[in-house]
């Protein structure tokens, strides 16, 4: 068969969405005279080393079908052929080279990948064929209600480029492949801003060795021959397409709209940040941790195990030195009554009445944050000062009209502006700490 293709042009692009009804999700893709049957099947569980982690799991399967080829191929039986063997290894890792297995709960989703006609390139277009396939049935779980956030990170596609007479050529048919000197398979990622990456390139001299210069121009075509796929695949999934890349849910622990307004300022860039009442939360765990840490933790990890996505809680309260930590994890209610200012205030200082100056004391703040699939992170943070001999300021609420802050040369909370407080609190000090633990990876 002739080929009068450019050699940096693509063969026929063909997605064809739901092309099965049993799967989770299914698409048949064609390119050029290869055609691929990619279809995603969710199980309720996962491979016994995924137990417990409260990960889930994504492999896939690959597999020529006898009338795939001119000459009937032999059907995998119980031991598969090693191109298929690796074939379906490079699109189960390259699947989860986009995936978040930890946003999927203790499920598997298997993808398999079927081939019906082969004309070159069956691996490649098997990946791009299988992250539609992925991305309809994770739509699926999460309107279905089994999963809150999508496990879809980026967008993910694949190509093969070549050298066949000395010249770089995309999308290599079998009329190609057969006679190329040199043979590349591409897989790239992209994310919601645009940037792309490689998760593997396969590249080898068949006919002779390529050099530095030749790989970049390689590289090149098959970018710009991804980049030409991922718009295939936006259009076959269509609306569904909002799974890919969606910030996972983060439901904090407050009624405090000051607090929340903060934390979706801190944190938005990563996470949709909810209130409880916006999450139709219901759990409301009696605190009783001996530590702030531990009732962060107690109130963060109710919540998760609640909705099933991450939650953020945090504990705070005032520690003066002269009383021996007092009033610690009981400032809200060290009145007797939960939330009452003014008696709290006139109960310390009553405590502090004989108390000389300096009344040492310090602000201190742990924040829990636990995710699906990953150990709770918890960050601490404190702010150092005085109790004043009464109240100063009119802003603030609980102690601030009591506390003297060294880092605002001995004004009180209440004395400073909500910004000025922010910058130098104990809250804002234990959400830098948190900001830089997710920014490490932890």
């Amino acid at each position: 068969m002739e080929i009068t293709r450019k050699s940096d042009e693509m063969r026929k692009i063909k997605i064809t969405p739901d092309f099965t009804e049993m799967a989770a999700g299914s698409v048949l893709i064609e390119c050029g005279r290869t055609r691929v049957l990619c279809t995603a099947s969710v199980v309720e569980n996962v491979p016994p080393f995924k137990r417990g982690s409260g990960q889930g799991w994504l492999t896939a399967e690959y597999a020529m079908l006898p009338g795939s080829t001119p000459t009937r191929k032999e059907r995998d039986g119980l031991k598969k052929d090693g191109r298929g063997v690796e074939i379906q290894r490079l699109i189960g890792r390259s699947l989860r080279a986009c995936v978040d297995l930890t946003r999927l709960g203790e499920r598997t989703i298997y993808i398999d990948c079927d081939v019906l006609q082969a004309d070159g390139g069956t691996r490649t277009a098997s990946i791009t064929g299988a992250f539609c396939a992925l991305t309809i049935a994770v739509d699926k779980l999460i309107k279905k209600g089994l999963i809150v956030d999508s496990p879809i990170i980026k967008q993910l596609a694949a190509v093969s480029v070549g050298i066949i007479d000395n010249v770089p050529t995309l999308d290599l048919e079998y009329a190609q492949d057969s006679r190329a000197q040199v043979d590349m398979n591409v897989i790239m990622t992209k994310d919601l801003k645009g940037n792309m990456e490689y998760v593997e390139v396969q590249g080898t001299g068949e006919g002779r060795t390529f050099s530095k210069s030749e790989m970049d121009k390689l590289l090149l075509l098959a970018k710009k021959g991804i980049t030409k796929l991922m718009k295939a695949q936006l259009t076959c999934v269509g609306d569904r397409a909002y799974v890919i890349g969606k910030k996972p849910r983060l439901v904090v622990a407050t009624r405090n709209f000051g607090k929340l307004k903060e934390l979706r300022k801190l944190l938005g860039e990563m996470y949709e940040v909810m209130s409880i009442a916006e999450a139709g939360a219901t759990a409301d765990p009696e605190e009783t941790g001996e530590t702030f840490a531990e009732n962060a933790l107690i109130k963060a990890q109710a919540l998760m195990d609640e909705l099933k996505c991450a939650t953020i809680a945090d504990d705070s309260g005032l520690v003066v030195d002269a009383l021996d930590g007092k009033p610690g994890v009981y400032s809200a209610r060290y009145a007797g009554v939960h939330g009452d200012d003014e008696a709290n205030n006139q109960k310390l200082l009553k405590e502090l009445e004989n108390v000389p100056a300096p009344r040492t004391a310090r602000f201190a703040c742990a924040i829990a944050l636990t995710r699906p699939g990953h150990k709770p992170l918890i960050c601490e943070g404190t702010c150092e000062g005085k109790i004043a001999f009464e109240k100063k300021g009119e802003d603030g609420f609980g102690y601030d009209p009591l506390f003297e802050a060294d880092a605002l040369d001995g004004r009180t909370f209440a004395e400073a502006g909500v910004e000025e407080k922010n910058a130098i609190s104990h809250r804002g000090n234990a959400i830098k700490a948190l900001l830089e633990a997710l920014e490490a990876g932890k």
